[in-house]
């Protein structure tokens, strides 16, 4: 038997929300979600968990150089941060009509 990992069909957070990381080497830092990556349960948030990178010269006429690459977090170590209230908060759901709406846990607003 295999070991596979559980795979969420959707994830909660979504592109150009503001999130805070709240565990890992960059916890306390804010940044808006660029990618959403469900099949691997992974945001890329801008300016959070950056590596550098070595990039070797093809040819002579480009050089060899270092860069800083943004790589992505495990959802559970980010939270979503509500627009109206400012606060790290959870996300819920509720109906209006047929469609399915996100809330904030704390002040009920729509996210």
């Amino acid at each position: 038997m295999k070991n596979s990992k559980l795979r969420i069909k959707s994830l909660k957070f979504r592109k150009g929300d503001t999130v805070k990381v709240v565990s890992g080497k960059d916890k306390g830092k804010e940044g808006k979600i660029e990618t959403v990556f469900t099949k691997e349960n992974k945001v890329l948030v801008g300016g959070v968990n950056l590596y550098k990178r070595h990039l070797k010269a093809r040819s002579q006429a480009q050089p060899s150089e270092i860069i800083t690459i943004s790589k992505p977090l495990p959802v559970s170590n980010v939270a979503l941060i509500c627009p109206k209230c400012k606060l790290i908060t959870r996300i819920g759901f509720n109906l209006e009509g047929k469609n399915k709406v996100r809330i904030c846990k704390k002040c009920k607003a729509q996210l």
